[in-house]
């Protein structure tokens, strides 16, 4: 159960930094904030933290990526390095989003 709490927390954490990086402080305090919801033991809070992880790869990552990704290749720079990184940022995001589906029974017990 550790290990989800850890990947959860972490993913979390990398959103926030993400919008710290673009002065959206509020953002970045909900961000954080939000896997303190998994002291709360109720199946809402799952979809809740599940729902916020795969609204973050949808609308936050993939748009960065494309946006980073047509800037370095405005910019006649490198790009496959920044898209492997970005891709990699996602499926993390994802796996940590089905990491809550066990959450709420381990909590239980």
């Amino acid at each position: 159960m550790w290990w989800r709490v850890t990947i959860i927390s972490l993913a979390y954490i990398l959103l926030g930094a993400h919008f710290l990086r673009f002065d959206q402080h509020i953002m970045a305090i909900i961000a954080i904030c939000l896997p303190l919801l998994m002291f709360i033991r109720h199946s809402f809070v799952r979809t809740l933290l599940k729902l916020g992880l795969l609204i973050s790869v949808v609308f936050v990552w993939a748009v960065t990526t494309f946006n980073f990704i047509d800037m370095r290749i405005a910019l006649e720079q490198p790009w496959l390095r920044l898209a492997i990184i970005m891709i990699s940022v996602m499926i993390f995001t994802v796996f940590a989003a089905f990491s809550t589906n066990g959450l709420n029974q381990r909590l239980r017990r």
